[in-house]
């Protein structure tokens, strides 16, 4: 019988990855996704989930903070959505991070790497049908020279789950790192001892022992339903919004199309105000500048209709 417990629950990602009773699992996790050039031998977890976190009326950090022997710091955490302007979230974050380092006198010799691990249950970038590559990392390079990195101090690693597909259909013959995220995209749906075999390593082991903890302990089990209940009812709302956007977007097209429809003829403007609401409503929901009126009435009916289908693109592919 399968644990039924999906790591990909934050509260269950936060209890299997954070732990202070469990740092070999946060160990042998980083260093099989970051492959650091420097191992990480050991963590300390500097915000461990404890009992009065769970209170209903306090805002619960389900990220994992950890510092490794060597000082660098690691935020690792999981998203099943990706909220508006996401990028610029993982760099405030991390920016946070790196510098609360310091204080006031302190040299910058003593700032050490600030690392964002991020797992999306969503797509996030745009690429080819064909390319199915899940881990993109980033960090300070020269925009002249792709080789020549300004700081190490300073990464970005983001993973998209929906492009992962193992490379071996033989699971214990996988990297270290497929194998993690074949955890995250499977435990909740096999047997764990199945899965405990097919991983091999005790880290895997221990980690899914976690999880059929949470699954054993009421107060654990009902937390993470909450919380699974609670991310349903998000992406519901989303849905939601979306659908309701497209409405707006026609209505608002209909009043545009009217109003330069006087001026240019009317069904050229119905056309071009029909089509910049819509362009209007998805850039809203992809987190984009929203174009002013008076800029998307400038194109051409071709040029919107372009634009039109890219910011489709987008969004359905976010959400694929």
């Amino acid at each position: 019988m399968s644990i039924r417990i999906d790591p990909r629950v934050d509260f269950a990602f936060k209890l299997m990855l954070g732990s202070p009773l469990h740092p070999a699992i946060t160990v042998h996790f980083l260093n099989a996704v970051l492959q650091p050039v420097a191992p990480i031998v050991n963590v300390e977890i500097l915000n461990p989930l404890v009992g009065k976190d769970r209170s209903e009326d306090k805002i619960i950090v389900l990220d994992v903070l950890a510092r490794d022997a060597l000082g660098r710091l690691f935020n690792i955490e999981m998203q099943t959505r990706i909220p508006l302007s996401f990028p610029s979230r993982l760099l405030y974050y991390n920016s946070k991070n790196y510098l609360r380092q310091i204080k006031e006198g302190d040299g910058y010799d003593q700032l050490h790497p600030a690392i964002s691990i991020c797992f999306l249950d969503r797509r996030m970038f745009d690429q080819p049908s064909e390319s199915r590559q899940w881990h993109h990392s980033f960090r300070l390079r020269c925009d002249q020279n792709m080789g020549l990195v300004l700081t190490d101090n300073f990464e970005f690693h983001i993973f998209e789950l929906p492009k992962f597909e193992p490379t071996s259909d033989n699971i214990g013959e996988l990297p270290a790192a497929e194998k993690w995220l074949y955890l995250l995209t499977h435990a909740a749906d096999v047997e764990p001892e199945v899965l405990a075999d097919q991983l091999g390593e005790s880290a895997y082991r221990e980690a899914i022992g976690v999880l059929e903890m949470i699954s054993k302990s009421p107060e654990d089990l009902q937390y993470y339903e909450d919380r699974l209940k609670f991310l349903r009812d998000e992406r519901g709302k989303l849905d939601a919004a979306r659908q309701e956007g497209e409405q707006v977007g026609v209505a608002k097209g209909r009043q545009e199309g009217r109003q330069e429809g006087r001026q240019e003829g009317r069904q050229e403007g119905r056309q071009e105000g029909k089509l910049a609401g819509k362009i209007q409503t998805l850039q809203e929901l992809l987190g984009d500048r929203v174009s002013t009126d008076e800029e998307l009435l400038a194109e051409s009916i071709t040029a919107l209709a372009t634009q039109l289908l890219r910011l489709r693109d987008r969004l359905n592919n976010r959400d694929a």
